[in-house]
Parts: structure tokens; C-alpha cells; sequence
């Protein structure tokens, strides 16, 4: 595992409105420019522009990028734990892993995109229905990731828990999560919600410092935040785009704010 007070600085690729060449290339060209993680979403329809413009499934993609790339980790930003069954995503993240010679995040959440699962027929239920759901799985997948032969290369394969929610999603960051991931305005929604992280881990006997505290910006103007948010603790940084966006300057700016923040 990365030291959590390490910074890193990661790309999130939107897979839609793109062909698959594009996808593979902006992973390479990531991977080229110096960014430590690429990630994809979970999700079945495009999020923005066409509604039923072109889009791929987050994990074969992940799978054909493994063998594409050699160096960053893979990741889901985030797995809707109410997509699969949870063993059997455990089982996905395990393969990934050996396909990528242990570079992979396995990245869930409790979903919430109404589309996915009306369109896929999983049912969508409610924010509390689903925040069940989710406390249900994430153990089921911890427990998969320990019976699994052979076992996942990183040991621990790093779990990675998108969301904000203080009574279940940050108890189950403060259990299980090797990073924590959420959307924050200001550097003060953070220190609020990370107050509510502090206080589960104290509650389930884990050190909080274990935890990478980590942030996804889908504004690349925000960059120039990263400085008041690495001040209150955060420490991994992620920037959402697709294809036909690529800001390579936006990204070359985020690979040289890392390196200035470690003294390189």
C-alpha cells in the first residue's frame, strides 16, 4: 500500500462519446504524462451531453487497459455495489489485479444513477434501500478478497469508498476503506465530514491515518484549490474528463502541483 501521506494525483476518464481507440489513449497519454492513477466510472448510459451517445462498461475497459498500460493503477471511481454480486465483483477486482501486476483500486459506492438500474432492471429503490444494500456488500467483498486463490497481488488490494454519507458510507470507510473519496466545495465541507470519519474510526478502534483522504474535481480550473485542500489533509487528487476534453495542460499542471507538493 501507498503511504497515506503520500500525494497522488489521478485521472478520471469518462468512458463516453469516445471510440475505444480514444479511451486506450487517453490512458496512455496519462500514463506518459506522469499521473500515479487512471480510473473509469461504473455506469451503463452517458452522464452528460447525449443521453444515448456512445459508452462502454467500466470493467472489460479496465481489463483491456491492463494490458495497455505498465505503470498506473486502475480503478473504478465508483463500482454500484447493487450492479453485481458482491463476491463476484471481489472476484472481478482479484483478476484486474493479476491482469495489471497489482496495480488495481477497487472503487465502490451505493450507486444512485435512476437510468442504470431501471434501464438494466436492478432495482433502485431508495437512498436508505440502498445504503443497506451497500452495508451488506462491503463485507461480503472484504471477506471474498481473503478466500480468493490465488490471492490478489497488493495485499491489501486496496479498497477505495466513494461518498459522503455519515451513518453508513463513512462507518464503512472507517472499517474497511484503504481511501476515502467524495465531492467537496471548499476545503471546510471536508474538514466537517473528516471530523464525522475521525469520530467512526475511534468508534472501530482504526487509526484514521490509514486512510487516504482523496478528492475527484471534474472542474480542471479547480487545480488551483489543490493547495487549500492538501493544507486540511487531503492528499490524493482526481480530475474528471473524456476523450474528445482532454485538457493535456490541465493535466501536465496537475503532475507538476504533485511534484511541487513533494519537494521534487
Amino acid at each position: 500500500m501507498t503511504d497515506p501521506q503520500t500525494v497522488r494525483v489521478g485521472v478520471q476518464v469518462w468512458p463516453q462519446h469516445s471510440t475505444f481507440a480514444q479511451q486506450r489513449d487517453m490512458f496512455l497519454r496519462c500514463e506518459d504524462l506522469g499521473v500515479d492513477d487512471v480510473f473509469t466510472w461504473d455506469h451503463f448510459f452517458p452522464l452528460s451531453g447525449e443521453p444515448d451517445g456512445a459508452h462502454f462498461e467500466g470493467w472489460m475497459l479496465l481489463g483491456a487497459m491492463a494490458g495497455a498500460t505498465e505503470r498506473v493503477r486502475l480503478g473504478t471511481l465508483v463500482s454500484s455495489v447493487g450492479y453485481r454480486n458482491p463476491d463476484l465483483l471481489a472476484d472481478m477486482a482479484r483478476t484486474l489485479d493479476h491482469a495489471s501486476g497489482g496495480r488495481a483500486i477497487l472503487g465502490i459506492g451505493a450507486g444512485w444513477n435512476r437510468r442504470d438500474y431501471d434501464e438494466y432492471r436492478y432495482g433502485h429503490g431508495d437512498v436508505s434501500s440502498r445504503a443497506r444494500v451497500f452495508s451488506r456488500a462491503v463485507p461480503r467483498i472484504v471477506a471474498r478478497l481473503d478466500k480468493l486463490r490465488p490471492p490478489p497481488v497488493s495485499r491489501p488490494l486496496p479498497i477505495l469508498i466513494g461518498g459522503g454519507g455519515e451513518r453508513t458510507t463513512l462507518r464503512l470507510v472507517a472499517e474497511h476503506a484503504h481511501i476515502w473519496n467524495a465531492f467537496f466545495e471548499d476545503p471546510d465541507a471536508f474538514v466537517y465530514k473528516n471530523r464525522v470519519l475521525e469520530r467512526w474510526c475511534a468508534d472501530v478502534g482504526r487509526d484514521a491515518g490509514e486512510i487516504v483522504r482523496s478528492i475527484t474535481i471534474n472542474d480542471v480550473r479547480r487545480i488551483d484549490e489543490l493547495d487549500a485542500f492538501h493544507a486540511v489533509g487531503m492528499r490524493h487528487f482526481i480530475v474528471g474528463m473524456q476523450p474528445a476534453d482532454f485538457d493535456e495542460a490541465a493535466v501536465r499542471k496537475l503532475v507538476e502541483w504533485r511534484d511541487h507538493a513533494l519537494g521534487r
